[in-house]
């Protein structure tokens, strides 16, 4: 400190003023042409890109290109009042997931299902920085990365050598995040000209709508989360038992219909007892092919998120414990689907700094299906102590308390993003409704035309209650995929 003052004197001796911080330059959209390959006439479609300062305090003049479509409605609702409703901001999951390449096959889809696309509202989707078509993409070619995190120590030293190339060439991984995405929503209100917006996200989309509801609330009408992750949860620390949950109330539903019963006895507790063999070294299957308990990790996380992967686990199980490891197999064959630069920036911030790899541990102690999940997990602050960002201000990390409507969506059968965590965020939101959907996976609102109407009636008037009637009832059995006897 006296350092510190003695130098800024010196400064002032001399006649020398310390260097201001640079001033931050205005944020500018500018229209780009659309994909040759959509299809053309189903709906009226802008591209552009939204161009701002990479650091938000004025510390660097570096600018940076976040990719944005813009899809207007085809037949624009208007409230009470008489007043159009504002444009829905979509929220893509991850963190390091993309959502304007996806637009082009939401426009075929919508060819044959109209209700599906952009109808009372225009809808923006847009890359959130650091991934998809924008500037910098922080893609990491070769690494994998899955929910349990890097199923390798080769790929984990994969990761700090991608990330710690991404600083190299300038890229400050610390304004990748949450709280910066949200600035860029309001500067991107700002340049399209939008008093207000409503917010659409999934999984790690949520995440992003909490910090723009926290740090711009002004802009913000009202809110659906689907499959949310809340700033106040864990991301390593709790999902091995969050898996271990969901792996159970799978194999229960199994047990409680009789046909499933009999062609998978006693699955449960099979499953520990082979857990507890993949926890102790590889596995050889019958084929030949050896796999590690990290390769089990992701088949774990992989299989209890997707719709199919549930109703598929009692067979992949008994598969597995017979020796027949394919379903293992066909999971470790697809484990890149992230943009991990840009995944490992948002973690490495606001995530991980808030948690600790020995509560990880203790919590999974004793329980030897969350045990499976532990090493590939642990490696994910083994890559944050070595890339160096600095941690977050705890509010990020904080639960969110607001007044703004918003519609809560969530699966009964989610490893990520249990009811209980959405239960316990939507206590801060005054306005909000929160609906869990019976044998659902993780990503709700389009897996069904009964929760995309909820979603659009009620931001059509947030203030009413959503009408659940066309959801399943709690305890209707869930339809297994059974393997021929």
């Amino acid at each position: 400190m006296i350092f510190r003052v003695l130098a800024a004197l010196s400064f002032l001796a001399c006649g020398i003023a310390p260097a201001a911080p640079a001033i931050a330059a205005d944020p500018v959209f500018t229209d780009t042409a659309c994909p040759a390959d959509w299809p053309a006439g189903v709906r009226e479609v802008r591209c552009g890109t939204l161009t701002v300062d990479e650091a938000r305090d004025g510390s660097s003049d570096r600018r940076i290109d976040i990719a944005v479509v813009i899809v207007k409605a085809s037949t624009p609702w208007r409230d009470a009042s008489g007043r159009l409703l504002p444009p829905v901001v979509n929220f893509h999951g991850g963190p390091g997931g993309a959502s304007t390449p996806g637009v082009g096959g939401a426009l075929r889809y919508a060819q044959q299902n109209p209700d599906a696309l952009a109808v009372d509202q225009d809808m923006i989707f847009f890359d959130q920085r650091g991934a998809g078509r924008g500037t910098p993409s922080m893609d990491c070619p070769g690494v994998e990365l899955t929910d349990a995190g890097p199923p390798s120590d080769e790929d984990r030293d994969g990761l700090i050598a991608c990330l710690k190339g991404w600083q190299a060439q300038g890229v400050d991984l610390n304004w990748y995040n949450a709280a910066v995405i949200a600035d860029d929503v309001r500067d991107l209100a700002q340049v399209l000209g939008l008093e207000k917006i409503d917010l659409r996200g999934g999984s790690y989309g949520p995440r992003i709508e909490a910090a723009v509801i926290t740090h711009h609330p002004e802009i913000v009408r009202a809110a659906v989360m689907d499959s949310p992750w809340p700033p106040e949860g864990n991301w390593a620390v709790g999902t091995p038992e969050q898996v271990s949950a969901a792996v159970r109330i799978i194999l229960a539903k199994c047990a409680a219909q009789a046909e499933c019963a009999a062609r998978y006895p006693d699955m449960q507790a099979r499953f520990e007892t082979e857990a507890r063999r993949w926890l102790a070294g590889p596995v050889t299957g019958k084929d030949g092919q050896t796999f590690t308990v990290d390769d089990l990790s992701a088949f774990l996380m992989d299989t209890t998120y997707s719709r199919v992967g549930v109703r598929r686990l009692p067979a992949d199980l008994d598969r597995i414990i017979s020796g027949d490891l394919s379903p293992v197999a066909e999971v470790s064959g697809n484990r890149t689907y992230y943009f991990e630069g840009q995944h490992m920036a948002h973690l490495c911030r606001e995530e991980l700094p808030f948690e600790s790899k020995a509560r990880l541990v203790a919590g999974a102690a004793g329980d030897p299906v969350a045990e499976v999940l532990v090493p590939s997990l642990s490696r994910l602050f083994d890559v944050c102590e070595a890339i160096g960002e600095t941690p977050a201000d705890p509010i990020e990390n904080a639960p969110v308390v607001t007044d703004i409507p918003t519609l809560f969506v969530a699966a009964e059968i989610d490893p990520g993003c249990p009811p209980p965590l959405t239960e316990a965020a939507a206590r801060g939101y005054a306005n909000s409704q929160v609906v869990i959907v019976t044998n659902a996976t993780h990503g709700v609102i389009n897996a069904s035309p009964c929760t995309r109407a909820m979603a659009r009636d009620f931001l059509r008037d947030p203030s009413a209650p959503v009408d659940r009637s066309c959801l399943p009832p709690a305890g209707t059995p869930l339809d297994f995929t059974l393997d021929p006897a």
